[in-house]
């Protein structure tokens, strides 16, 4: 059996420094290469493995390397995202979608034996079910980021259909987490309000007080992502991207749930333009089709999940 070699473009980011290091822990350092357009991000300067600066737009780099490398599967995690997006939207479309046909079209090429890709809540919009959105529903997003991650699930299909291509996506809620910074996301507030709870007991949201999204913890994302990943090829129902799901919360009951820990904690409401992307998404994801297809469960809720950020962050 072919020995796998992982690729993963965009690895300084939110989500990419945490799978990044939980793959190199599963498999080995050397059989996980990370990559980004930026220097490294502080965890994978401890010499856990190769590292390559490389622009996922740039088709030649990214051939290069797959080819010097040996790459078996990639993971391309570059975006930007939706709050970022929406003041730059030409570049978001460029970036989030030619980084996306290039590597599925090297996918194809290199006879790679999966490719994933992220999807996002982004897809839906104010035409969707707002509570427990299902995994097929009207899909009609109001962002560039949304339109272009709704555009690749279509590209990611076709590809699959058309070549058999392996794809696997996820559409990730808001994801929350203490090792790494937040990119620029309208969720991000949930990140922000712990690290300025320990700071200075006190935090302006730029969402209002009962704004309810799907969140979910990052543990829970990582290890998600690579179960889907690891799970064998007939159980992947869905070639687009599978609706996944933890918890649901607003501003007030998170800012209730660190007031457990810190009593003395303070919230205000200031809402931006970003209320209106929120307001545009669902407020719960209905996530059967992950659980039924390859037995996808969380394992944190907003009470668990306090209590782990704050207790790492506080360090």
């Amino acid at each position: 059996m072919k020995q796998e070699k992982i690729l993963i473009i965009g690895a300084c980011g939110q989500i990419g420094v945490e799978l990044t290091l939980a793959l190199r822990q599963q498999y080995s350092n050397n059989q996980v290469i990370a990559s980004d357009i930026r220097e490294e991000a502080h965890p994978l300067l401890e010499g856990s493995g190769p590292y390559y600066t490389i622009d996922a737009t740039d088709i030649k780099a990214v051939a290069d390397l797959v080819k010097k490398e040996n790459i078996t599967q990639i993971y391309l995690l570059a975006a930007l995202l939706s709050a970022t997006g929406e003041k730059v939207p030409m570049k978001a479309w460029e970036i989030n979608m030619n980084s996306l046909l290039q590597v599925l079209e090297l996918g194809v090429e290199q006879k790679l034996t999966k490719i994933y890709w992220p999807s996002s809540i982004a897809v839906f919009g104010t035409t969707t079910p707002k509570n427990d959105t299902p995994q097929k529903t009207i899909v009609e997003p109001t962002t560039v980021y949304g339109i272009s991650k709704y555009s690749g699930e279509l590209w990611c299909q076709y590809f699959h259909r058309r070549w058999g291509l392996d794809v696997r996506s996820l559409r990730y809620p808001g994801l929350i987490s203490w090792k790494s910074a937040p990119g620029g996301g309208t969720t991000d507030y949930a990140v922000e309000i712990y690290h300025e709870a320990l700071k200075n007991k006190q935090y302006t949201s730029f969402l209002s007080e009962n704004t309810y999204l799907p969140m979910m913890y990052m543990d829970d994302a990582i290890r998600g992502t690579i179960e889907l990943m690891e799970a064998p090829e007939e159980q992947i129902k869905s070639r687009m991207a599978y609706n996944l799901s933890a918890m649901s919360f607003s501003p007030k009951e998170i800012a209730a749930a660190i007031q457990k820990h810190i009593p003395e904690f303070k919230i205000d409401y200031a809402p931006d333009f970003r209320q209106a992307i929120a307001d545009s998404w669902p407020s719960s994801i209905d996530d059967a089709d992950a659980r039924k297809d390859w037995n996808w469960k969380h394992n944190f809720d907003l009470g668990k999940m306090t209590e782990d950020m704050l207790k790492n962050l506080g360090k």
